[in-house]
């Protein structure tokens, strides 16, 4: 069965950090690409950051660059996405996917919501 499950949104003040993570099973971890959504009120869901099946690789929208970093850990089968700096407009659920050759994953979902 596969699984991804997001932990660590909260509330948090602005100009604060959070940091989630991601714990996957039930797949090959180490052959998917890993990448962070998140979906405000009213808005599309927008892709963050993604990491390669290797790690090698990461890439972020504009809008988060120098702040948030993507990162995995291909023996514990996790993700993580650390968030410095945060903006009361990075408020969303944030999500964990996993993308495949043949498959696409999505956790449930976090909340993250900086607010004074």
């Amino acid at each position: 069965q596969v699984q991804l499950v997001e932990s660590g949104g909260g509330l948090v003040q602005p100009g604060g950090s959070l940091r989630l993570s991601c714990a996957a099973s039930g797949f090959s971890f180490n052959t998917y690409a890993m990448s962070w959504y998140r979906q405000a009120p009213g808005k599309e869901r927008e892709l963050v950051a993604t990491i390669s099946s290797t790690g090698r690789t990461t890439s972020y929208v504009d809008s988060v660059k120098g702040r948030f970093t993507i990162s995995r850990d291909n023996v514990k089968n996790t993700a993580a996405l650390q968030m410095n700096s945060l903006k009361p407009e990075d408020t969303a659920v944030y999500y964990c996917n996993a993308k495949g050759i043949r498959y696409i994953y999505w956790g449930q979902g976090t909340q993250v919501t900086v607010s004074s």
